[in-house]
C-alpha cells in the first residue's frame, strides 16, 4: 500500500486524515490519551508538508445524531495542547460548520470535524448510504489518509467508501501496526510464543484456531482459561466459565497435543468472593477453585511458569490481560507477564485494548516493547487471519 510519501508534494492540498481518537472520557476529561497521543505523528508530519489538515474520527457509540457527551471537544483540545497549535472542531461532521472550517484552513493547519457517528451513514450497512457520506467527506478535501488502525477492520464511509473516492495512502501508524503483524505473523523468530488472556474464551477463538498449529507455546490466562481448566474435567467455582465453549476448548487442547504446541494454563489462581479494592484474597491451586471463591488473577507460581516460557521467546504476541487488572489485589498477574513480555529479546507485540490499557495504566515503559498496538478489535482479526476491508481498500 502506499504511504504518505507516494503523495507527492502536498503543500496547498486539502488532506483529510481518519484518525482513531475514540477514547475513555470522564464527563469531559480524557482518562487515557494513548489514541490522541498516536496519531500526533502523522498530522505532524502533513502539517509540516504543508498540507491543510482535516481530521476525522468517531467518539463513543451516538445513535445516528448529534448529542452533546460524545463531543469531540475534548479531544480536540488535547490534540491542540500535543500538537502546539490550534485545532479547531467543526460545528458539524459533513455540513455548513464543516465546510467553514475547511474553507479557513491555511497551508499547515488543522481543523477537526464533528464525531462522524452523528451522522447515520457512517455506520450504515446500506452501500449507497455509506457512499453518501463518502461523497460528502470527499468534497471537503483533496487527499484521503488512513491512520485510524482502531477502525480499519470496519466498513464504514469514512474508512473504506472514502478511499474509493480520493486518492489515498496509509499513515504513519497503519503502515507501522500493519509490519508489525507481518512480521509476527508471516515470518516469526522462534521460539514464538503467544499469550492471550481477557475474560471471555469465545472472543478469543479465531485467534486461537489460527495460530494453534504456527505457534511454539500458548500461554492462556485470564476468564479464559477457567474454561481451558473445566475443559480438563476441573471445577472452577465461582470464576467465569463459558460452559457452551468447553467441547470447543477440548479440540483446541487435543490439536495443541498433536502438533506439538505447548498449552499452557495457570497453576495457581487469586481467588476472593467478589471483585473490590479491598477484597480478601487467597492464592489457591488452579485445580482446587473452593466453590464459594472467583479466580480473579492468576498467582505467583503461574507468574513465575509464564516467565519461564517467556524466557527464550524470540517472538511474543500478548492480547489480553492476566486477571481484572483495574482492581489492585487483581492486578499483579497483568504487571509480571508484561514486564516479562517487555523484557523478551525480540519482537514483542502487545495486541491494543486492555492489554494496552493495561501497560499505561500500571505505569509500564512503553517504549521496552517492540509495538504497542492502538486498535484491539483490528489487531485481534489480523491475528484471526482476516483481511481488514479497511486495509484491502488501500491496496491499489
Amino acid at each position: 500500500m502506499k504511504g504518505i510519501g507516494d503523495l507527492g508534494d502536498l503543500r496547498g492540498r486539502r488532506v483529510l486524515v481518519r484518525a482513531d481518537l475514540n477514547v475513555p472520557l470522564d464527563g469531559d476529561t480524557i482518562t487515557d490519551d494513548g489514541r490522541v497521543k498516536a496519531s500526533v505523528p502523522t498530522i505532524r508530519r502533513l502539517t509540516e508538508a504543508g498540507a491543510r489538515v482535516i481530521v476525522t474520527a468517531h467518539l463513543g457509540r451516538p445513535k445516528g445524531v448529534p448529542d452533546a457527551k460524545y463531543s469531540l471537544a475534548p479531544v480536540a483540545r488535547r490534540l491542540s495542547e500535543l500538537l502546539g497549535q490550534q485545532v479547531g472542531l467543526a460545528a458539524d461532521t459533513v455540513g455548513e460548520g464543516a465546510q467553514k472550517a475547511v474553507a479557513a484552513l491555511s497551508d499547515g493547519d488543522v481543523a477537526m470535524l464533528e464525531n462522524l457517528r452523528f451522522d447515520p451513514r457512517e455506520t450504515s450497512k446500506d452501500d449507497a448510504e455509506r457512499g453518501s457520506m463518502a461523497a460528502d467527506l470527499a468534497a471537503l478535501a483533496d487527499v484521503f489518509v488512513s491512520d485510524g488502525f482502531g477502525v480499519v477492520h470496519r466498513k464504514q464511509a469514512s474508512v473504506y467508501d472514502i478511499a474509493q473516492r480520493l486518492p489515498h495512502a496509509a499513515g504513519g501508524l497503519v503502515a507501522a501496526e500493519v509490519e508489525a503483524f507481518s512480521k509476527v505473523l508471516d515470518a516469526p523468530e522462534r521460539p514464538y510464543v503467544v499469550v492471550l488472556g481477557g475474560s471471555k474464551v469465545s472472543d478469543k477463538l479465531g485467534v486461537i484456531d489460527n495460530l494453534i498449529d504456527t505457534v511454539d507455546r500458548l500461554l492462556i490466562g485470564g476468564g479464559m482459561a477457567f474454561t481451558f481448566l473445566a475443559a480438563q474435567g476441573y471445577g472452577v467455582g465461582g470464576s467465569l466459565l463459558e460452559a457452551d465453549q468447553v467441547d470447543t476448548v477440548k479440540g483446541y487442547l487435543a490439536r495443541a497435543a498433536e502438533a506439538g504446541v505447548e498449552l499452557v494454563l495457570p497453576v495457581d489462581v487469586v481467588v476472593a468472593e467478589d471483585i473490590a479494592e479491598d477484597a480478601v484474597t487467597d492464592v489457591v491451586q488452579a485445580t482446587a477453585i473452593p466453590q464459594d471463591r472467583k479466580g480473579l488473577d492468576i498467582g505467583p507460581a503461574s507468574v513465575d511458569l509464564f516467565r519461564g516460557k517467556l524466557a527464550d521467546a524470540r517472538t511474543v504476541v500478548w492480547n489480553g490481560p492476566m486477571g481484572v487488572f483495574e482492581v489492585a489485589p487483581f492486578a499483579a498477574g497483568t504487571r509480571e507477564v508484561a514486564v516479562a513480555v517487555s523484557q523478551v529479546e525480540g519482537t514483542s507485540v502487545v495486541g491494543g485494548g486492555d492489554s494496552a490499557a493495561a501497560v499505561r495504566q500500571l505505569g509500564l515503559d512503553e517504549d521496552a516493547f517492540t509495538h504497542i498496538s492502538t486498535g484491539g478489535g483490528a489487531s485481534l482479526e489480523l491475528l484471526e487471519g482476516k483481511s481488514l476491508p479497511g486495509l484491502t481498500v488501500l491496496d491499489d
